[in-house]
């Protein structure tokens, strides 16, 4: 038999704990991380147009990619690289859009881009900085991951009727919200190593929604695993004190 008090913390816990699966997942999956700022572009000409080619299609070049997102307003997520480009760029000298249209294009960071190797301004292997975008990515997967094991064991204690497994559920969770704070540090950490290496020009930078997801899923991990622990810790010492009791 289950306290109350128990099986009321372990809803609330999976509650908790499902809000955080969910804001760290649309976390992961989007690219407002970081977005930058930038003046006005001439939209007329043919550089905008060369720049968002080059960005599309063109090899992986670091800081070339970089600069471009600098000056064409870009946003930067864990798998994704955006810039703001218009929609059909006016091919005409003599009659200007005075607002045109605007839209967001993204391209995916590969699995190897995600591993290749940073470098700095010697053109030497930075490895702060490669190991810190290695974690900023790797490290949400691990949480999402922890979370889903801690399921599968609350799925196995609801199956074999035992409050036991439920520290082991705690245990993930605690470490689910170390992985989702661990990536946050590790981003920030990165972009302002990248902006030491790629200095951008009257540009402001500002951390996006995505970003804030990825830190509210860390409170949310951590009060979801405090109550599966109190739940299961104050179960056992009442479990214990009552076989203690039939036994007197």
């Amino acid at each position: 038999m289950v306290d109350n008090r128990y099986a009321t913390a372990l809803v609330i816990g999976s509650v908790l704990s499902l809000l955080a699966t969910v804001y760290l997942s649309v976390a992961v999956g989007t690219q407002h991380w970081y977005q930058y700022s930038s003046p006005a572009v001439k939209q007329n000409g043919d550089n905008v147009t060369v720049l968002r080619e080059e960005f599309i299609n063109g090899e992986f070049e670091e800081r070339k990619v970089y600069s471009t997102m600098f000056r064409l307003n870009g946003t930067l997520g864990l798998w994704w690289r955006c810039i703001l480009v218009p929609v059909r760029p006016s091919q005409s000298h003599w009659f200007k859009e005075p607002d045109p249209k605007m839209e967001t294009q993204c391209v995916s960071f590969t699995l190897p881009q995600q591993f290749n190797t940073k470098f700095n301004h010697d053109n030497e292997e930075d490895l702060l900085r490669t190991y810190l975008w290695r974690c900023q990515f790797l490290l949400p997967l691990v949480s999402l991951a922890l979370v889903f094991l801690s399921g599968l064991v609350g799925v196995c204690a609801c199956l074999c009727r035992s409050f036991t497994p439920t520290l082991g559920v705690g245990v993930l969770h605690l470490l689910a919200g170390l992985c989702s704070l661990g990536s946050v540090c590790c981003f920030l950490a990165g972009v302002d190593l990248l902006h030491q290496f790629s200095p951008p020009e009257d540009v402001e930078g500002s951390l996006g929604w995505s970003l804030y997801l990825a830190l509210i899923s860390f409170p949310l991990q951590m009060m979801a695993a405090a109550l599966f622990l109190w739940a299961a810790r104050s179960h056992r010492k009442n479990y214990t004190r009552m076989t203690a009791y039939r036994v007197a």
